[in-house]
């Protein structure tokens, strides 16, 4: 009798603690749902990067406005929609700042979802501070290849490849055009030294070995002497790696220094077209070869989600003001991945945010987005497009390789 006493007792007690896990699972599944989902990032309001943040905060706003008119984002987590909050600090284009900030969106803001700032410099901090907090970071533009080595759970690359696989078609392009005599100049920063890594070693093994190579600071703002020499070399080909800033100071020393380069590839026409062209003018573009990015490189057809490019610039343009430049569309793709992830993630976890993140296959206005496990991007495409000179006194993107993407053919530069 005791022994069935103590059987009854036993399976009461089984029955009492499953009952208190199944209600431990039923309170943490009908738990509430936040009143938003917030959003942290950095921008740059002055310095360098201010001219690429600002229209990639831009883009990224749009995304928010969008999703938010239609009463929020669904979050599959809770079955339902919420609304998204935004909360932005101005870093100065400042790494040291964005350390702080980062580490402050992180811990006192308490951020659902982290964003980082424009390109590799001032995403940096952002790495760094992200894996301290095991918080995934959503990188729009910080294409730095030692970001994603090793390969880290805790980063999605969303609008661009690393940087490293950017030269692959302009390196083939080189080779195919015959050009041996190859002079380069490059920043000294993750984003312009790997390219340079890159494409040197594709040279080299084609036998090409580089008659000039040289690394200068990000902040360099006066190239005359390096055109000089770099004239002295007598290249059949120049390339100049740099932000939009080393860009703009290497074409108005070029056109002072009376140097003609036959052959000459810089990276940010492709990006910032008006840009360049406002501060350079277009006389001093033409003819000159790039990677060409959206909107240049123009998506229209095949789109299975979000807006297509003709949408994306008639919706955009009364919050910008101006037709959008790669930057806005970069900001507004980090959004639709970001979109996704939310859709399809099981939980708010930062790890199943990243898992979700990389189930995900689409085609959007920037093209195919695939993530690689090291979080890097893999879908872009980065082909070599020639600005020529137009009738109006302009100039206009024609790519040119590969083939299989070609506008047009490559004229003879002036």
């Amino acid at each position: 009798m005791m022994r069935f006493k103590r059987y009854l007792w036993t399976l009461a007690s089984v029955a009492a603690l499953l009952a208190m896990g199944g209600g431990a699972t039923a309170s943490a599944a009908s738990a509430p749902a936040p009143k938003f989902i917030t959003i942290g990032t950095l921008y740059a309001g002055s310095g360098n990067y201010a001219t690429s943040s600002l229209p990639e905060l831009a883009g990224l706003k749009f995304w928010i406005s969008q999703v938010n008119a239609k009463g929020g984002v669904y979050v599959k987590a809770y079955h339902k929609k919420i609304k998204i909050r935004l909360v932005d600090y101005n870093d100065q284009s400042d790494p040291n700042t964005a350390t702080t900030q980062y580490a402050q969106l992180i811990t006192q803001d308490k951020v659902n979802i982290l964003v980082s700032d424009f390109g590799s410099v001032l995403t940096a901090a952002a790495v760094t501070v992200a894996k301290e907090h095991k918080m995934v970071l959503f990188d729009p533009t910080g294409t730095g290849s030692s970001f994603f080595t090793p390969p880290s759970p805790y980063i999605v690359l969303t609008s661009l490849p690393t940087s490293a696989v950017w030269p692959d078609s302009f390196a083939k392009y080189l080779i195919a055009l015959g050009k041996k005599r190859v002079a380069i100049v490059y920043a000294t920063n993750d984003f312009d030294g790997a390219q340079d890594a890159t494409l040197v070693a594709a040279l080299k093994a084609h036998h090409i070995t580089p008659v000039y190579n040289n690394g200068v600071d990000t902040a360099t703002s006066n190239y005359t002497v390096i055109i000089h020499n770099m004239a002295q070399t007598h290249p059949d080909a120049a390339v100049e790696f740099g932000y939009p800033n080393n860009d703009i100071t290497f074409f108005q020393n070029l056109s002072a220094s009376g140097v003609h380069f036959p052959f000459l590839f810089t990276i940010f026409p492709g990006q910032q077209l008006a840009l360049l062209t406002q501060n350079v003018g277009a006389k001093a573009l033409s003819d000159t070869f790039t990677y060409p990015t959206p909107p240049l490189l123009a998506y229209n057809k095949g789109i299975t989600y979000g807006l297509s490019l003709n949408a994306f610039a008639k919706a955009i343009k009364p919050q910008i003001k101006s037709a959008p430049n790669f930057l806005d569309i970069a900001g507004y793709q980090a959004g639709l991945v970001i979109q996704k992830t939310l859709e399809t993630s099981k939980s708010l976890s930062q790890l199943d945010l990243r898992a979700a993140a990389g189930r995900i296959r689409f085609f959007t206005l920037d093209g195919q987005y695939k993530l690689a496990k090291s979080g890097a991007q893999l879908g872009e495409l980065l082909p070599v497009a020639q600005l020529q000179p137009t009738k109006s006194g302009g100039v206009a993107p024609v790519i040119v390789y590969p083939q299989s993407v070609a506008t047009g053919k490559a004229v003879a530069t002036h």
